[in-house]
């Protein structure tokens, strides 16, 4: 463990979590002044069954007490709505499959709670994130977290050289069993607590039961790569690329066709064509409709402030994957990246974000792709 030689005023993210939790436990270890603030950012249903806001603060102040810090209540459930939620559900009605865990770090966690943390006298602000922060010829970096199956670089590529500067990520050298045993040593009483999944503001809750509140929803045929007619779809917004359950459609078996042949293959949805409201979807994962092998983003961010030179790197267009060897290069709007090997199911909405190794550059959103 880094021990850093310089005391400071740390206000750390808790959010009820083992991570930040031992985070929190990590900074008052190495000597530093540290505060606990919890954000809640959503509070339309706060009584269901799915939203979890309320037992998270009593996790997150139980852990406060056995640390010995204080902890703030903060509502940025405003804000959430303004910034977040709003871009959300536009990008749903476009038709797109947005990303809300980028956004929100983008404009409520490194934002609005960094600017209230400023306000509270902080000099730095922390998060139980699983990535690190490296200070470099002046300049500050992004690097990926010690623990590939946890790393969550991907969710912070939108962050830029001040918030790069004002943030500490204590977890981000340590595999997430080592947080576990931690958490038990020290006695916090969130030690087994399971991660959150999911986005903050659906909580556990069937995600299109969720979406159907908020989003019109307009009938039209579903078809297959052959153009025939499989059935009916209950709204574009409500599928994304790639998906496998819940698309409502039964085996279509070809007339005489042989048996044991790709009848029985999962479908997956390939395409959505907003004009004429048409979903289509394809048999077996491997189908040319489902690899791509070029991307577009547009809307980007670099946590160097300007876009890296046109070469190889490696990108992912999914959290769930693997980096994949691309050759990028900027364009007006973004940028463009050409995949070495096919890419599964890469879905316009959901960001791409680009590595140097282990550094992370940063990214954009996806607005097309091809084969």
């Amino acid at each position: 463990m880094v021990m850093n030689s310089k005391k400071q005023r740390v206000v750390v993210g808790l959010s009820g979590g083992v991570d930040s939790a031992v985070s929190a436990w990590l900074l008052k270890q190495q000597g530093h002044e540290v505060v606990g603030i919890f954000m809640k950012n959503w509070e339309d249903d706060d009584d269901s069954e799915y939203c979890s806001s309320n037992i998270d603060f009593v996790d997150a102040a139980a852990v406060a007490d056995v640390i010995g810090i204080e902890i703030e209540h903060v509502n940025f459930a405003a804000d959430y709505k303004d910034r977040v939620f709003a871009e959300f559900l536009r990008e749903y009605q476009a038709g797109r499959t947005p990303n809300p865990d980028i956004l929100c770090n983008a404009e409520i966690k490194f934002k609005a709670f960094l600017d209230h943390a400023m306000r509270l006298g902080a000099e730095k602000i922390a998060t139980g994130h699983y990535a690190r922060v490296r200070e470099r010829n002046n300049s500050f970096e992004l690097l990926k977290g010690l623990d590939p199956l946890k790393d969550q670089s991907y969710f912070l590529h939108r962050l830029n050289q001040a918030q790069l500067a004002s943030t500490l990520f204590p977890v981000g050298e340590l595999p997430k069993t080592e947080v576990r045993r931690l958490a038990e040593e020290i006695g916090l009483p969130n030690a087994k607590k399971k991660d959150s999944t999911g986005i903050c503001f659906i909580g556990e809750r069937p995600f299109r039961e969720f979406l159907n509140r908020y989003l019109s929803h307009q009938p039209g045929p579903i078809k297959d790569d052959r153009g025939r007619k499989l059935g009916e779809h209950v709204g574009l917004s409500f599928y994304t690329l790639g998906q496998r359950k819940g698309i409502g459609v039964g085996g279509v078996k070809e007339k005489g066709a042989p048996r044991g042949g790709g009848e029985h293959e999962p479908w997956f949805v390939a395409r959505k064509d907003m004009a004429t409201n048409t979903l289509y979807i394809v048999q077996g994962h491997e189908h040319p409709w489902l690899q791509y092998t070029a991307l577009t983003a547009e809307d980007v961010s670099w946590a160097a402030g300007h876009p890296p030179p046109t070469g190889a790197y490696a990108a992912k267009s999914r959290y769930r994957q693997s980096d994949a060897a691309c050759g990028f290069e900027p364009t007006e709007a973004g940028f463009k990246l050409s995949f070495a090997d096919r890419q599964w199911a890469v879905t316009p909405g959901q960001s791409a974000v680009l590595y140097d190794g282990e550094v992370c550059l940063g990214g954009g959103v996806i607005c097309a792709a091809w084969a």
